[in-house]
């Protein structure tokens, strides 16, 4: 038999939202906006308002990568720091990058057909070769010696 649903008193929803607010006035993106906000507005905003305001500006689309390669070194009496994140790209590309993108696709794709044709023509060439056969007298291009030999 299945118990009839409870619904939280009001104890519990006034402790939910005090644990919001406790959250809300420790995260990092509230305390900063806050600080950069006029003295007179800091304290204007509700909880829901920070909640809105700190998943809108707030987002960390960065923070999980495929490669996410973080480290520091010394050099001399300095220290740097060197990341290296990458994963696929999900936002929406300009229409520059749109016609870059295109441009490298069609570069790739020629540069590959190019090759296989030519790979191809080699490949003819040492079978017409091996077959002894000659489309033109006295010439040669040398190839079907330097692959013997």
């Amino acid at each position: 038999m299945l118990a009839p649903e409870s619904k939280p008193d009001e104890a519990s929803e006034c402790y939910a939202s005090t644990q919001e607010t406790v959250t809300l006035d420790q995260d990092p993106f509230v305390v900063g906006l806050k600080q950069r906000l006029p003295e007179e507005l800091r304290e204007t905003f509700t909880p829901q308002q920070l909640d809105a305001l700190r998943n809108a500006f707030a987002t960390r689309s960065w923070a999980r990568h495929k490669l996410d390669l973080r480290s520091t070194f010394s050099l001399w009496s300095n220290q740097y720091y060197f990341v290296l994140v990458g994963g696929r790209n999900k936002r929406s590309l300009s229409r520059a990058q749109r016609s870059l993108s295109l441009a490298a696709k069609a570069g790739a794709i020629t540069a590959f057909l190019f090759f296989s044709v030519l790979i191809g023509l080699v490949a003819l060439y040492l079978v017409k070769s091996a077959l002894g056969i000659n489309l033109l007298p006295n010439y040669s291009l040398g190839l079907w010696d330097w692959f013997k030999g």
